[in-house]
């Protein structure tokens, strides 16, 4: 089984405060240069940031779907290229996840007309997938091979969750989810491989299982997901 994935290697070059006016976290600078966007920020957080995805969404308030994550996210002056806009009129925002397990989304922005020239690069790759594999219900990769939590009753329960390598070494954790899909970008977990999780709620062991990321490839893919 394949998929595609598009990692976005964002070269910026100049940013600073006074010329390109970056909003300090949790706001952020949307701003439209020509047919991208330019969306950046300056981080105030230090290293309390484990990840920073950039989501992108036609509404203001819902529909969002994760467009890439940066590489450093602990960076003091920060950013991302949207190089593709799919529509004239889009709305952006930032999903911050921190070192304790609490996470938060900025407000959503539509970007402003500005003349200062950034520069982006990106690579497109594919991976395959294990064959004979069944993902999680609740926890797995997706077409673009970002890992996707999907927990529909996550509003009214007390979701946790663990993730670690295939060691059993412990990576990262995500507490208190309140969002009933959330993405994380491959860039997160560092290498491809086997990752195990555990999912909690209300403090109880629901599920201990795995999923995979692949290793990357530049060959051309179909479009299956692995999950779902």
């Amino acid at each position: 089984m394949r998929s595609n994935l598009t990692i976005f290697l964002i070269l910026f070059i100049g940013l600073s405060t006074k010329s390109f006016g970056q909003d300090t976290l949790p706001n952020i600078s949307v701003k439209k240069l020509g047919t991208k966007v330019v969306i950046s920020w300056k981080n105030n957080y230090g290293a309390t940031i484990n990840t920073l995805n950039i989501q992108r969404s036609y509404d203001s308030t819902k529909m969002f779907t994760t467009i890439g994550s940066v590489l450093n996210p602990m960076n003091r002056d920060n950013g991302f290229v949207d190089s593709k806009p799919p529509a004239e009129k889009m709305y952006y925002r930032l999903f911050i996840a921190f070192a304790d397990g609490s996470y938060k989304f900025t407000k959503s922005y539509k970007p402003t007309i500005d003349t200062v020239s950034i520069f982006t690069n990106y690579q497109e790759v594919t991976v395959t997938q294990p064959t004979g594999f069944t993902p999680s219900r609740y926890i797995y990769t997706g077409k673009e091979n970002n890992v996707i939590i999907n927990l529909p009753n996550a509003a009214v329960k007390k979701y946790t969750v663990k993730f670690f390598d295939a060691n059993n070494k412990f990576l990262f954790e995500i507490k208190k989810i309140e969002d009933p899909y959330l993405t994380l970008e491959k860039v997160n977990f560092l290498h491809s491989g086997w990752f195990n999780f555990q999912l909690y709620e209300d403090d109880i062991l629901l599920e201990k299982y795995q999923f995979y990321i692949g290793k990357d490839s530049r060959r051309s893919s179909s479009n299956n997901e692995q999950g779902r």
